[in-house]
């Protein structure tokens, strides 16, 4: 079979299970061999194959409608509903999205990129579909990783509540993007171990009813004692308590179960979990063994050896330049401990996990909660650093107002992935967190112009004793600085000319400080002189060289790489009105009121005008009697 000739997933109507099977495997090879050279999310696909060509094979997508938790495991539906020759542009710029895309198909019901989402979703799906009159299947699919987060069990209650028709679909292979941590984990798996009571009770029914004599009382009892199997052969009833009917553990690689259980799903009234058993990577030797999940996502890599294709020689990663700072101060402060929602192999804690086990908390996918645990440490003294993606801060916006900085209580936030991150898109994107995080009172925000002053915020955040402080960095690696064997504070609110200039002063940090530098020289060259500030305080900003800056009356260009509504430009701007600088000249460079979608970050900076080209441009503009003579 031809993926490239699929174009909708009715065909699988006619399959037989030895027809699927070869599907299966002729889909888990071109996954393969793509995404060696696209990179994308491997081990996740692979594990739902099968899952997926069931749900399409038994149920009428789009009228059905598959809601995808998180989007990385929808790799298979894209291709049975007619995207397999766009593969080539998988994450690519103005190519394929790597998680669903309504833009992309009338399959793509929902969009996504956190996890957590898809009980919500699909429930509000089910009241428009019953107020409407309409008659259809809705079916989340969920991993047992993102079942950890509150909003799945807030929407698990919901459900269970209005008793509504509903199949969830819980994929669990013991993995969220490393391995699953918790009760509910380990509560699954007890599930797992127990075997599918739901059979065996229907069975006991049926034996019971055939016993002569007797039978007749013990089938007035059959309930009774089926309540009491559900309680011995499934430790906590979680999901039955919580009002569903469940089925499983079903072997989410066996065509024939999987078919029986969505058959049994579709015939039951109310709201129905079936326990879908599936093993992340699944045919790839490689993924299958891998225990630390580094073929969660992956770039390019060789099919045969598994090695990842790296660029050679390349500086440390930002997260690993903050994880090992960490493991360096917490050697000699015993109050410093390390918080992470799921992320110890994202955030490259392992090594702080190793030398500190017990000072290391992974609360999985529970971002509320991990920022109102580093409250609640930092009341007892201590020193609480919650290493989190800057999207997947957003999901603990009210514990950061409500919680940490209402109390000002000394917690540091390492803001990773600050700024564009590439492939993986707009969900993940760290383009916020500077507008929602400014306007809090009490609290500190930096940006590092490289990994040596990185190791220094880092430490000046630990050391900090008055309120809440978070340094931000980018995805990816540092630019190959030397780094300085002590570590040294940053004094609070200041900032550091990197380059001296008496025409327009350029205000920036992090990322784009280079682009900066580099636009500098060249205009330098054509008799412009440009100052530029590395402005690594973003709050509170220096406000020392301000007075002085505009007292001078030096026109200010701010850059940024991040939304430019409230941001830093944003910041500069208040600061001149509040201070009643008439006249002063200010312009802004930064991320435009839209979302950015995927494809390499030099081609993101581009399409949005963040570049040397750009910032060369405005000076000039801003300096017309300069532009004409040069």
């Amino acid at each position: 079979m031809d993926l490239t000739n699929i174009k909708d997933p009715a065909f699988l109507k006619n399959l037989s299970d030895d027809e699927l099977k070869e599907l299966a495997a002729k889909i888990r090879e071109f996954l393969i061999h793509k995404l060696s050279v696209t990179g994308g999310h491997l081990g996740a696909n692979l594990g739902v194959v099968e899952l997926t060509i069931a749900l399409h094979k038994h149920f009428n997508s789009p009228k059905d409608k598959f809601v995808f938790d998180v989007g990385h495991q929808s790799y298979i539906h894209k291709i049975l509903t007619g995207r397999t020759s766009d593969f080539d542009t998988l994450r690519q710029y103005k190519g394929m999205s790597g998680f669903p895309k309504r833009a992309e198909s009338e399959h793509d019901i929902w969009e996504t990129g956190h996890s957590s989402t898809s009980l919500s979703a699909a429930m509000g799906m089910v009241l428009a579909r019953d107020l409407k009159g309409e008659d259809h299947f809705v079916v989340p699919i969920i991993g047992d990783g993102a079942l950890t987060g509150g909003m799945a069990l807030e929407a698990l209650n919901h459900i269970g509540h209005e008793k509504k028709n509903i199949i969830v679909i819980l994929n669990d292979n013991e993995m969220s993007i490393a391995a699953n941590v918790g009760a509910l984990h380990n509560a699954l798996g007890r599930m797992r171990s127990a075997g599918k009571y739901r059979k065996m009770k229907d069975e006991l029914e049926l034996l019971l009813k055939k016993i002569p004599a007797v039978g007749g009382k013990l089938a007035n009892t059959v309930e009774r004692v089926k309540d009491s199997m559900k309680y011995f052969m499934v430790p906590g009833m979680l999901f039955e308590e919580f009002g569903f009917t469940y089925y499983g553990p079903v072997n989410g690689h066996d065509f024939d179960d999987l078919q029986e259980n969505l058959q049994y799903a579709k015939k039951t009234e109310g709201p129905v979990l079936v326990h879908v058993m599936t093993q992340k990577g699944k045919g790839y030797v490689h993924a299958e063994t891998d225990q630390k999940d580094k073929w969660h996502g992956v770039g390019p890599y060789k099919i045969e050896s598994g090695e990842k294709i790296k660029k050679a020689d390349a500086p440390p990663a930002w997260s690993q330049v903050v994880s090992d700072t960490l493991v360096q101060v917490a050697k000699e402060d015993k109050r410093v401990s390390v918080i992470t929602p799921a992320m110890i192999l994202g955030s490259k804690l392992e090594n702080f996990q190793k030398a500190f086990p017990d000072r290391l908390f992974d609360v999985g996918i529970a971002e509320q909660h991990a920022t109102t645990l580093a409250a609640g440490l930092a009341t007892q003294g201590m020193k609480p650093f919650l290493a989190i993606y800057s999207t997947f801060l957003q999901r603990a916006y009210d514990q950061l107002v409500h919680d940490v900085c209402r109390q000002n209580l000394n917690v540091a936030f390492g803001i990773d992935r600050s700024g564009l991150v590439g492939a993986d898109g707009e969900t993940h994107h760290g383009v916020f967190d500077i507008s929602f995080l400014r306007h809090l009172p009490n609290l500190v925000l930096m940006m590092p112009k490289d990994e040596n002053e990185g190791q220094h915020m880092v430490y000046t955040s630990l050391q900090y004793n008055d309120g809440p402080i978070a340094v931000r960095y980018p995805r990816g690696n540092g630019l190959g600085v030397a780094m300085d064997t002590e570590l040294k504070e940053i004094p609070i609110g200041t900032w550091e000319v990197l380059k001296e200039g008496k025409d327009l002063v350029v205000l920036t940090f992090g990322t784009t400080i280079p682009m900066a530098l580099e636009a500098s020289q060249e205009l330098e060259d054509k008799g412009i002189s440009v100052k530029v500030v590395n402005a690594r305080f973003i709050k509170p900003l220096d406000e020392l060289m301000l007075h002085h800056l505009m007292t001078e009356g030096l026109p200010i260009l701010t850059v940024e790489e991040a939304i430019l509504k409230g941001g830093f430009g944003s910041a500069i701007l208040e600061f001149a009105e509040e201070h009643d600088y008439k006249g002063q000249r200010i312009k802004r460079i930064g991320i435009p009121d839209k979302y950015i979608e995927h494809g390499s970050v030099k081609e993101l900076l581009k399409e949005v005008n963040i570049t040397k080209e750009a910032i060369h441009d405005e000076v000039m503009n801003m300096l017309p009697s300069k532009k004409q003579r040069a």
